[in-house]
């Protein structure tokens, strides 16, 4: 049998990896990064988020909603609300990237990966309830972070992340820029949403794939290689027989 996946936590330069079920309380101080008391206060900031934004969510309400005291609560945080919200925003990061390399690491193609963390980026930001809110309520706290220099951070990060992943079946160079290409795609289509293409639909993204990147990739590939004498070499084939032959059969 496969043995139960860890709930891991990401923050900064910090890694701890919680268990559920029996035996999955950390013996920590709960200021610790990843402690369950810290967990527990930031899912209930989360809801609280969710249900009334930022600017009327108070450590009581946080606190009644995680089941804990006030001084509880600011034992976990002794920075207050600032460094809660702060701790939120590094917890949904963390948890956003560790789905997503979750997703990509089991896929078996150039085709499967670009499909597994399109649809997961756009599903995990698309249903995030408590980014929603505040996209309707107050966007100026999430615009802020997307706009001119900002997105540049963002898409940075994106992309060191998941170049790896594509590394598997393009050198350096092409894995960077294929991954900035998905995730401004992600990023356009999730800011601006186009009637029949809905990026949280496996199969709507796999045919958006097929019909787009991958062609593009492989026209990218075939002019950046060269077989010494000034003629293109054929571009690598990086999708599997069984991703080919589906794709055949759609075409008929």
């Amino acid at each position: 049998m496969r043995q139960p996946q860890p709930y891991c936590l990401i923050v900064g330069a910090r890694r701890l990896e919680l268990v559920h079920g029996e035996g999955s309380e950390a013996r920590a101080s709960p200021t610790e990064p990843g402690t369950p008391v810290r967990v527990r206060v930031i899912d209930g900031a989360l809801a609280c988020i969710a249900a009334q934004g930022v600017s009327k969510t108070t450590l009581d309400d946080v606190a009644r909603q995680a089941g804990y005291s006030r001084a509880t609560v600011y034992r976990a945080f002794p920075g207050g609300k600032d460094a809660l919200l702060r701790a939120v925003a590094d917890t949904e990061v963390s948890r956003f990237f560790s789905a997503l390399a979750v997703a990509m690491g089991e896929a078996g193609d150039l085709e499967d990966v670009l499909v597994a963390g399109m649809t997961e980026a756009a599903t995990r930001v698309s249903g995030h309830e408590a980014l929603r809110y505040l996209l309707a309520r107050e966007p100026e706290l999430v615009l802020g972070r997307l706009a001119f220099a900002h997105m540049d951070e963002v898409l940075a990060v994106t992309c060191a992340f998941t170049t790896p992943f594509l590394g598997r079946w393009l050198d350096s160079a092409e894995s960077r820029r294929v991954a900035e290409w998905a995730a401004r795609i992600v990023v356009s289509y999730l800011a601006c949403p186009a009637e029949g293409i809905d990026l949280t639909d496996a199969d709507q993204v796999r045919r958006l794939v097929r019909q787009y990147i991958l062609p593009g990739i492989r026209t990218l590939l075939s002019q950046s290689t060269d077989d010494g004498g000034g003629r293109p070499r054929p571009a690598p084939t990086f999708v599997t027989t069984r991703s080919t032959s589906m794709s055949k059969g759609e075409a008929s």
